[in-house]
């Protein structure tokens, strides 16, 4: 089974794309990972449509993120996706206003494409990986790390997250099958 995970985001989304063989689910391999770094300058088309620069920068951003995720579903064919689901911490609640377009954008898109969708909480994530449903960026990093035999921590930590998600991803499908 071919996982892929995404780690959401308007400046940094991380993607972490996994096989996973039936036969032996508990070594699956990197097959591609990285981020999409998008643009934080609003484009000339939406500057001179009027929009505020705010706005414009927005939906760049994801008119930008829509086209590198969808090359990427189409050139990795995975089976399976996974995207962090929805938070919001106390401290910045705008962030998961933002967060929501991002994600919103990368949900149509694995629809439209036909992929299977789980979404999955960090906590959960955290815990299947690091056993600590509270680990940091760091300890993710070298959780990761250790799983894949790597000579160094992903980097920057959005690919750790979105690799960790697919794994995460493809135990809970393995435990469902199983089942």
């Amino acid at each position: 089974m071919r996982v892929l995970g995404v780690d959401p985001g308007l400046r940094l989304t991380g993607y972490g794309c996994l096989d996973v063989p039936d036969a032996r689910p508990d070594e699956p391999s990197i097959v591609e990972a990285g981020v999409f770094r998008l643009s934080q300058r609003a484009s000339d088309a939406d500057k001179e449509g009027g929009a505020s620069s705010s706005a414009a920068s927005v939906s760049a951003r994801l008119l930008e993120l829509d086209r590198d995720f969808r090359d990427a579903l189409e050139r990795l064919g995975p089976e399976l996706v996974a995207v962090e689901s929805l938070f919001a911490h106390y401290k910045h609640p705008a962030t998961a206003i933002v967060m929501g377009h991002a994600r919103g954008v990368l949900l149509l898109a694995i629809r439209q494409a036909g992929c299977r969708l789980v979404e999955l909480k960090p906590n959960e994530v955290k815990k299947s990986i690091t056993g600590h449903g509270h680990a940091t960026k760091a300890q993710m990093q070298g959780a990761v790390q250790g799983v894949f035999g790597l000579a160094e921590p992903p980097s920057p930590p959005d690919i750790a997250d979105a690799l960790a998600i697919a794994l995460c991803a493809s135990r809970r499908a393995a435990t469902a099958e199983v089942k």
